[in-house]
């Protein structure tokens, strides 16, 4: 039998060697921690702490702002200096809580407790007060997730193991070092769902993890382990659905639609410490990575964490630097400052000594029609001519090509000999349509 995947995709140079055999390391951080109020999808969090206030790791300092919102734990004991505007990933200023670090680290008292226990209501609330959401990078709250309309209907939860992003080794790692707390996570989130099943979604470039998954799930009746063809993007919720599934969703659907959840690794890590443990969210790991730094890592990281650091403990930047980047480099953001906070949603900051997207523009020719990009799109859209018709502006005539069905993977980008940014201007192009779609409502 093949391996399970789906039509299109890519085969780029993987670069996990670099850190894929690098044990997870615990950091402890040396200055004041920044905790944005927007570290997922909705409203962004309220705070609940002022200026001047004492706080412990794990006390709330910021309340969900809506029914899609978290709440946001402080991850070091100290006092709050304030709120201020600090720098994001994405290059946008947020409100962040400030807190001053005693380097003591008292925590507050944790509440465990025993599955069997529980209501669906109490670990649906477990999980919203631990400030758990989709942290492979989407960042939409958990516990929201977690609650269709009709429970009965789920059919099958999906754990995304696939790390499909190319220099990412963080989940493989935790499949590696603590699978044990993926499995119970898992299970935590399968008693929510009676008439589920649980994948456990793996690429085949990861045989250990594999092997041990399906060691530990073999009495597990509820539970399998899907081998997955490495391809990017794999991991991608649409592609792993219909890999697993032969299930198809789009743009206007959610996976539960076709019975499916999706969550990845470390999410259901999370799920685990929130509901059997008490523990909010206040660490996770991240790979520290790339050709431009001298010791690539993978880090256990408390929220708030400011990257710079992390550069240092890693042994610093090579001399010459061409791009930073956080997340990987098909689907991450650039970088033009490394001062900025570790989030519920931050998987990797990656330091490359060459630049492929600024070397490309400088050889960019007109489209030839060759059809690759066609050939390489999960989303089966013509990106060439929807690229075309956003840099005309032709908001109406990329509607009617289904530009919205476009999952900005970049593959088109990645694939194109006429080197053109096919990704960049869909995803601007789409940013334009949902403005629009706002306006009219």
């Amino acid at each position: 039998m093949g391996k399970l995947t789906f039509k299109g995709g890519i085969h780029p140079y993987d670069g996990k060697e670099l850190s894929k055999n690098q044990p997870i390391e615990k950091y402890l951080p040396k200055g004041d921690m920044a905790y944005p109020l927007s570290q997922h999808i909705g409203a962004p969090a309220v705070p609940c702490v002022k200026k001047g206030d004492h706080v412990l790791a794990g006390q709330k300092i910021a309340d969900a702002g809506g029914f899609v919102s978290a709440p946001i734990h402080a991850s070091v004991s100290g006092t709050v200096k304030g709120i201020e505007k600090r720098l994001t990933a994405v290059g946008a200023m947020a409100d962040s809580i400030i807190i001053e670090n005693d380097q003591q680290y008292q925590e507050v008292e944790f509440q465990p407790a025993k599955l069997e226990e529980l209501s669906r209501e109490e670990i649906l609330n477990r999980i919203k007060e631990g400030g758990v959401v989709g942290m492979g990078g989407a960042g939409f709250p958990t516990h929201v997730k977690l609650a269709p309309k009709d429970p009965s209907k789920i059919e099958y939860v999906l754990v995304n193991g696939a790390e499909c992003e190319p220099y990412l080794t963080s989940d493989y790692r935790r499949m590696l070092e603590e699978p044990e707390k993926v499995v119970e996570g898992l299970r935590v989130i399968l008693s929510l769902f009676d008439s589920a099943k649980g994948f456990i979604c793996i690429e085949d470039n990861k045989p250990d993890c594999i092997s041990k998954m399906k060691e530990l799930v073999k009495d597990e009746p509820r539970i399998e382990v899907k081998e997955l063809m490495t391809k990017y993007p794999q991991g991608g919720e649409r592609t792993l659905i219909y890999a697993t599934t032969g299930r198809e969703i789009n743009s206007t659907m959610l996976p539960a639609d076709v019975g499916c959840v999706v969550d990845n690794i470390d999410t259901v890590v999370a799920v685990y410490k929130a509901v059997i443990l008490g523990r909010p969210v206040m660490s996770r790991i991240v790979t520290i990575t790339g050709e431009g730094i001298n010791n690539p890592k993978n880090y256990t990281v408390l929220t708030g964490t400011d990257m710079s650091e992390l550069v240092d403990a890693a042994g610093g930047l090579k001399a010459k630097i061409a791009k930073a980047i956080s997340g990987g480099p098909m689907m991450g953001f650039a970088l033009y400052d490394l001062h900025i906070p570790c989030v519920k949603t931050t998987s990797a900051f990656l330091f490359l000594e060459h630049d492929a997207v600024s070397e490309s523009q400088a050889i960019q020719t007109a489209c030839i029609n060759c059809g690759r990009c066609v050939g390489v799109c999960p989303g089966h859209v013509l990106p060439a001519r929807l690229a075309t018709l956003a840099e005309r502006g032709d908001m109406a005539g990329f509607e009617a090509l289904d530009g919205m069905e476009c999952c900005e993977c970049g593959c088109c980008s990645y694939i194109c000999p006429a080197k053109r940014p096919l990704t960049q201007s869909i995803k601007s192009m789409r940013k334009m349509v949902l403005a629009e779609r706002r306006k009219k409502k």
